[in-house]
């Protein structure tokens, strides 16, 4: 999660607000939701060393790794199989593949946390092949079964064992991409598909506090898009509002909804929430906005503290009114 210090609001004058975060997770509260490896993985990471990095100055950038796994999807077999680690490195793909030519893909993103005592946690990783087969659904492409995603990530996590920082110095971010491979000049799906998993270690997507401006002008998503599913294609239409944001001091853009201008729906990144008194909102999910999994956690875990959690419409004039306003998203 991410403290919001100030919000602007480019609609209105520029008045800064300050806010802190309603919820602090223990480890105690994170423990249901984390996925542990099994005992013999367990004993592999108990032989792992560390690669030679500067723990403490990570930020979210590539860091490469060791090792990747590929698996493929052809109209022969109709099935993703036989999915191999391999060294870390460039891939080939034809020129008119689909993933080139038309965007036909799908990214997700997770961590793998280590423990005090050297051990490994993944955050929920089968709500991450969940999510992916909703996309691939709407993609009109093949998906891996929850199965065969989780223990793709698993092998890849091993594999770069050695990459996973210390505890409480970082994660190691992992980036399972769906694409589609095969060879296709026309507008249609593609007959072959690679689901292709890598990771990097990575510290806080974002260090210090988060200034959004509200942007008014270009939506992130529309009705009937892809706005609600992590496509490739959702997020360098928003890198012009973005980096001009940047150039002017803010860390990020709050878009408004496409059909009123007037309802909060995320941010370029992550989803967010606001407090007033017990009840915590946030914008419902209904096509435009990325259901997440930090997000969808967090409202389970502030429902078990005692807060009321609501899904919802919200103007974006409620944020000023907020007590409270945070962000949530696994980069970050």
């Amino acid at each position: 999660m991410i403290l919001l210090k100030s919000l602007t609001c480019t609609v209105s004058k520029q008045n800064p607000i300050w806010f802190l975060l309603p919820i602090f997770l223990s480890s105690t509260k994170l423990t249901f939701l984390m996925t542990s490896l099994s005992k013999q993985e367990q004993v592999e990471w108990e032989k792992a060393d560390y690669a030679n990095v500067n723990w403490d100055e990570l930020g979210f950038a590539l860091t490469k790794t060791d090792y990747m796994y590929v698996m493929k999807f052809t109209e022969e077999e109709q099935m993703f199989c036989n999915g191999t680690l391999t060294r870390f490195g460039n891939i080939q793909m034809c020129p008119s593949s689909g993933i080139l030519n038309y965007g036909q893909g799908l990214f997700e993103g997770l961590k793998a946390y280590r423990k005090e005592d050297e051990g490994i946690l993944l955050f929920r990783p089968e709500e991450n092949a969940l999510r992916m087969k909703v996309g691939a659904d709407r993609m009109c492409m093949p998906s891996p079964t929850v199965d065969q995603f989780i223990d793709a990530v698993k092998k890849t996590v091993l594999a770069n064992k050695k990459w996973v920082p210390p505890h409480g110095r970082g994660s190691l971010y992992i980036r399972p991409l769906l694409m589609g491979t095969g060879r296709n000049l026309e507008v249609k799906p593609s007959s072959e598909y690679t689901f292709l998993v890598y990771a990097s270690p990575v510290g806080n997507g974002l260090k210090g506090v988060l200034n959004l401006m509200v942007e008014d002008n270009v939506h992130r998503a529309t009705p009937g898009g892809t706005g609600g599913i992590k496509a490739v294609t959702n997020y360098s239409p928003i890198y012009k509002p973005l980096t001009e944001a940047k150039a002017k001091g803010f860390s990020d853009l709050l878009y408004l909804d496409a059909l009123t201008g007037s309802n909060i729906e995320e941010c370029s990144g992550c989803n967010i929430f606001i407090l007033k008194g017990n009840v915590i909102s946030t914008p419902t999910t209904h096509g435009t906005i990325l259901p997440g999994i930090t997000r969808k956690s967090i409202m389970e875990i502030a429902s078990d503290l005692g807060y009321q959690v609501e899904e919802r419409a919200i103007p974006i004039k409620e944020v000023f009114d907020a007590e409270e306003v945070f962000c949530t998203g696994t980069a970050m």
